[in-house]
């Protein structure tokens, strides 16, 4: 089963330029980078893929070398002509040996016309390894888990892809929709997982093994890792513990544990480095530049939410629920919206923020913050059809801006609100299914004439 993926736009372009440089595919285990690349390579009049984790092909690299002695070798061994501008070279788990990491400069300076992708898992531990990385001899970009789009055209359902695009989506599109991203949001986006799914008949069963199968080796991997038997334990507990986490931690006492802050701290550090569990910090600022300010709680954001729904145990709850807003408070639908919006972005270092004012008079916080121009926009997610908006009116009242976004189980309706302080806004609320298509919303919203508008006192 071949599946449709978004960041084959971005291969296409990179495949036809001029100054082409090695591409380095960044993202966690499992999220079909290798599958991806070899999908790619039937494009190309010949293909090379090598495993760097397979002995037979980690003699190319044992040692360093003159990067023309490496491709004379590797043509000759796999009997491919010397034809590096119509040659796709692929070199996976470039992690197991770090020095490549740095010849792939030597490549772009004296192989240019070769096309050459490489990709790995814990990139960013073997990098320390390295001691020249070629800036500016590399692109990178990274690959997400399969957002909505993505499993809409796994499943089929060209249609509904096709109406989720829509600005604004149609009345009676709204119902399907909300129901297929209910269902991704159990399920979640990863490629083993959703292939299982479709080759089902879109049956959850037999599901467990594959979710076991994979969080397994995150945790094998990570460890390996450990600088110790010490920081071992930490992560262990870590990713046995995160799961269960609502709120926004404390390293000091997490999890109920004895642990010092500095050693759960260094632990989920490593965890975001893995592309794991990522670390999301909260800033105070309503305008761009956002910076994250590391003095204050983060949350947690799994690579997965289907992955976080197998960890905490709660997929067969899910299951029973006709509305996902009776779980948790909505933080399975809180956790894929932010899921969604990273999934947005091919930028490699991107993490979404949340907005927070602390304070001894009232605290306030806000899910979201996205950049758009020079705006930092507020966005609230809410699970079910309505909630309150006492954070985002905060926001709203420092703000250099006039323009709220808000995430919902409900259709699209853009209105003219008040906050309580008495500042007019424009209020965006989408179905929470549109994360992909925000960019599409904020300029229609943006260009709608305020009399068109319905006005609401909050």
């Amino acid at each position: 089963m071949i599946f449709k993926r978004k960041i084959e736009a971005f291969f296409k372009d990179w495949q036809t330029k001029t100054n082409r440089k090695p591409l380095i595919l960044r993202g966690a285990r499992q999220v079909g980078k290798s599958t991806l690349v070899h999908q790619w390579g039937a494009t190309y009049k010949y293909f090379i893929a090598i495993n760097l984790e397979k002995p037979n092909d980690r003699k190319f690299f044992d040692k360093e070398r003159e990067v023309s002695e490496i491709w004379n070798q590797i043509i000759f061994e796999k009997n491919i002509p010397n034809s590096p501008q119509n040659t796709l070279l692929f070199i996976d788990e470039i992690q197991e040996i770090p020095h490549v990491i740095k010849q792939l400069r030597y490549f772009y300076e004296e192989l240019p016309a070769l096309h050459l992708i490489v990709a790995g898992s814990l990139l960013e531990f073997a990098l320390g390894d390295v001691s020249a990385y070629p800036v500016g001899r590399v692109e990178e970009i990274i690959l997400h888990p399969m957002n909505f789009e993505e499993f809409l055209l796994a499943l089929g359902e060209e249609k509904a892809l096709e109406q989720l695009k829509i600005v604004p989506i149609n009345d009676f599109a709204f119902n399907k929709l909300l129901k297929l991203f209910n269902t991704y949001l159990i399920i979640g986006g990863m490629p083993e997982v959703i292939k299982k799914y479709v080759t089902n008949g879109y049956n959850m069963a037999g599901l467990q093994a594959i979710y076991a199968s994979i969080w397994l080796t995150y945790k094998s991997d990570i460890i390996k890792y450990a600088k110790n038997t010490n920081e071992a334990k930490v992560l262990r507990f870590i990713v046995d513990t995160a799961p269960y986490i609502r709120d926004r931690i404390n390293f000091v006492g997490f999890g109920g544990s004895n642990y010092r802050s500095r050693e759960i701290g260094e632990a989920f550090r490593a965890l975001d480095l893995a592309k794991i569990i990522y670390l999301i910090y909260p800033t105070t600022q309503t305008q761009p530049p956002q910076l994250p300010n590391v003095t204050r709680k983060p949350r947690l954001q799994f690579l997965d939410t289907g992955l976080m729904n197998y960890a905490s145990e709660i997929q067969a709850e899910l299951l029973q629920l006709a509305n996902l807003s009776d779980y948790y408070r909505g933080f399975v639908v809180n956790h894929g919206v932010t899921q969604e919006l990273i999934a947005n972005t091919s930028n490699t270092f991107f993490k979404p923020q949340f907005w927070v004012r602390e304070n001894s008079k009232s605290n306030a916080e806000v899910d979201l913050t996205y950049k758009w121009h020079q705006y930092l926009l507020p966005i609230e997610i809410k699970s079910g059809a309505k909630g309150t908006l006492r954070s985002l009116h905060e926001f709203i009242d420092v703000a250099p801006h006039n323009f709220a976004i808000r995430f919902l189980g409900n259709k699209v309706l853009l209105e003219t609100a008040k906050t309580q302080n008495g500042k007019i806004f424009k209020l965006l609320n989408l179905p929470y299914f549109a994360v992909s298509q925000i960019e599409a919303y904020i300029n229609w919203a943006m260009n709608e004439p305020d009399e068109n508008l319905k006005t609401t006192i909050f």
